[in-house]
Formats: C-alpha cells, structure tokens, sequence
C-alpha cells in the first residue's frame, strides 16, 4: 500500500495561483494515470475470454457474448461499491482518522461479499431464463448457460475487487489497482488458454480461468487492505451497522447507474429499430464513447478521492480550488478527444467493411467529436459530487435527465430522425446532465465537511 497523502493544507478562497494550479496538477496526474491503466485492463478480460473461445467455434462465442454481457451488467449495477467506499475512506483520511478509515472500508468489502452470495444465489438457478431473455439462438443458449453458471461463482470477488479498489483510491492509491488488474489480466489469459485448449474444457475452462484469476485478485486485495488494517489496529470484522450504512450510501448511487444504463439501453433499443446498418454504426459508435469515457472517467475517479480528503480535512475553499482546477482538466481533456475524434475518423471507419455501415458512422463521428468538451465536464462533476458524498442529487439528477432524454429518443424514429439524430439526443442527456451538475456544483451545497458526511 502506498503511503497516504498529508491532510491538504488550508486553501483561502481565492484564484488560483500558478503554485497551487502545479499542485493540484500533481495530485491529478499521480491518481488519474494509473486509474486509467486499471479502468482499461478490466475490459481486456472480456476480450480475452472472446479471442481464446472464438477460436472454440461461433455457437461457443455466441454464447460467451450473452453471458459475459450479463455478467457485466451484473456487477456494473455494483459498481457504487468503489464510488462510495472511495469517498467514505477519502473523509477519513483527510481527517486523519486512518483506523477509521480502513474501517470503512472493511464495512464496504463486507457488504460487496455479501451481495456477491446473494447474486450466486440469484443466477445459478435461473441461468437459462437469463440467458433466453437476451433471445440466444439454441446452439448458443446451452455454452451461455455453461459460462454463466460458472463465472457466477467469481461475482464475489469481482464486488470485493470494486470495494476494495474504492478502499485504495479513498488512500489515495491508484497504483496498486493498476498493478492488480495488469497482474489479473495476465493470469486470466494464462489460465484460458491453459484450461480451454490444454485441458480440453471448452467454454467451461474460459470461465474457470475468470473465476480463478478474479478470485486471486479478490486475495491480493484483502491482503493488501488486512496488512494496513494490523499496521493501523483497525478492525476486520463484520460491523451490522457499518455494513447498513454503506448500503444506505449506495443506494442513490444504485439509482444512477441504473438510470444511466437505462439511457444507453433505451438508446440501442431505437437504434436497433432504424435497421441493421445503423444498429452496426451505432454498436461502434458506442464502444467508442465508452473508451473515450475511461479517460474521463479517471480525473473523476482522482476528484472522488481528492475532494474526499479536502472535505475530510475541515477545508471548503480547498475542496473548491480543486474543483475548479478539475473542471479545466475536464475541459482540456474534452477538447483534444473531440480532435482526435475526428482526426481519426478515416481510421475508425475501417472496422467495418461495410460501405453503409461506414457512410451512417461518419456524421455521428462528428456528433461524438463536439460533445467531448460536455462530456469532460459532466465526468469531472460526476465525481466531484461522489467524492463530497451527495449521492441524492445525483441519483434525482440523472432521473430527471432520463426523464428528458426517453420521449426525445424514442421520438427519433417517429420523426423520420436515423442515428445521427439519436446520438444528438444523447449529446442532450449529456446537456441535461451538465446543467444540473453545474447548478449543484455553484450552489456550494455539495460542501459538507468533517470525517463523515452528516
């Protein structure tokens, strides 16, 4: 475990200065680079389970891609097990409470376990209903029903990966993640290759692998967070009360993921409907956006953890100046993706061959290109409001922004609109999204200081 950062020093409310600008640049820089390696290596697990199985046959990649599709969505919807464990833990620390600290974070692996064997309990049984829900073929059904089952008994340790990942970021460590996942990934390849081809198990060995490899990460996560519980006397045992309110915490933050898949759900159901090209387009278009997000995604996972700490530490004007200077990150961050957006737009076409595919991609390319600057300003936000605890606000925001995004996209087809205006309607959310945050983000409400949010 990395040593934790010093309690940040008292910031007066004013501009700032080229000192303080390099400071919280540092502080950015060293949380938000290894972030971004740890968010990206955990979709190379996908990847790998699809290369080495792909080669099983179609039937057995088919049904890999049902089942790794509900996996994922199984433990996204988990994912406020690292936002509000990050933030909790970030309190903590900046008041200088590292025994407390830990101790939370120990509330929010408890609770991740504990969801886990009640997901095992959920899934096992009703695989094939799951499955058939996601329409697989009856040549696919029966290897998605396999994988599935099977990579069911990871779901614990995935959650208690999330956990305790928001245990470390709330340290202000984002490098053992990095060296975790890279580790994982690498063990994940290994075991499937050796599992599927040397042992001859098939779709069965992938999911081993991803069990085993999951579960050895789960153990380096608990070893690291043990050692610094013993070192600081804090305790390991299960807290009912903890536990309560770790859930209690994530129970908004639940609320706006699910809202936020809904969106991107509702937005793939209006794209299928407009036909087989722009759902193709509008797949790779996706995929884009969600790797362009990564990127985002980890400056706010560095403002979760920093803000965290400011607050903790009995410091507005800090916690504010860093906000700021977050938000022209996000800002600048925005700008050069939006321009390799559509630098790279002749380079992106090629992944398909598909001379339609291609000709509906481009103009959306356009769209994706100049919403970036909203979008790294949304993240930024997004974060900031996780680290300072507001949970609520977040989860009645992003309800509201569903509430103006649905009749809008689902009236694209209806209006004669194709997918370049369903991707417009998403560059709305994103708007909506933005006028709220940064309504909340200049009331100051968000500030609440001290080692837990009252």
């Amino acid at each position: 475990m990395n040593p934790v950062a010093e309690p940040p020093q008292k910031s007066r409310p004013s501009h700032l200065s080229k000192e303080t600008r390099r400071r919280h640049d540092r502080e950015i820089i060293a949380l938000a680079v290894p972030a971004f390696g740890a968010l990206v290596a955990e979709p190379l697990f996908v990847m790998v389970d699809s290369a080495v199985v792909g080669h099983l046959g179609t039937p057995q990649l088919a049904g890999l891609g049902v089942a790794a599709a509900l996996l994922t969505t199984a433990v996204n919807i988990f994912v406020f097990l690292a936002y509000a464990t990050t933030a909790a833990v970030a309190r903590r620390v900046g008041a200088g409470d590292l025994p407390g600290a830990i101790r939370q974070g120990m509330d929010g692996i408890w609770l991740a376990l504990l969801l886990g064997v009640a997901v095992i309990a959920l899934v096992v049984p009703t695989a094939p209903a799951l499955v058939g829900l996601f329409g697989a073929s009856d040549t696919a059904a029966p290897f998605a029903v396999t994988y599935l089952r099977i990579s069911a008994f990871g779901i614990p340790a995935m959650l208690a990966v999330l956990a305790a990942t928001g245990v470390l970021r709330g340290l202000q460590d984002t490098r053992t993640p990095l060296y975790v996942a890279l580790g994982g990934f690498t063990a994940n390849a290994g075991l499937n290759a050796a599992l599927v081809y040397g042992a001859g198990l098939g779709i069965a060995g992938s999911a081993w692998g991803t069990v085993i490899a999951q579960n050895a990460m789960a153990v380096v996560y608990l070893y690291v967070v043990v050692r610094g519980a013993r070192r600081h006397g804090a305790s390991l045992r299960p807290d009912a009360a903890g536990i309560r309110a770790c859930a209690q915490a994530g129970v908004p933050l639940l609320i706006r993921t699910l809202s936020l898949r809904a969106v991107l759900l509702i937005a793939t159901a209006v794209a299928a409907g407009l036909g087989d090209t722009e759902i193709a387009a509008h797949q790779i278009t996706l995929t884009l956006w969600s790797l362009l997000a990564f990127a985002l995604d980890a400056i706010a996972i560095a403002g979760q953890a920093i803000i965290g700490r400011y607050l903790g530490a009995d410091d507005p004007a800090g916690a504010r100046a860093a906000c700021r200077r977050m938000v022209q990150w996000g800002i600048a961050s925005g700008v050069l993706l939006g321009l390799l957006v559509v630098a790279s737009r002749p380079l992106i076409a090629t992944l398909t061959s598909d001379p339609s595919v291609r000709s509906a991609l481009m103009p959306v390319l356009l769209v994706v290109a100049v919403s970036q600057p909203v979008s790294g300003i949304v993240f930024i936000l997004d974060g900031v409001l996780m680290g300072a605890g507001d949970g609520p606000y977040l989860a009645w925001s992003m309800l509201a922004t569903l509430a103006v995004f649905a009749p809008v996209a689902l009236a694209v087809p209806a209006l004669g609109g194709g997918l370049t205006a369903l991707w417009w309607a998403m560059t709305l959310m994103m708007l909506t999204r933005l006028v709220a945050l940064q309504l909340r983000a200049r009331s100051g409400r968000w500030i609440v200081t001290g080692a837990v949010r009252a």
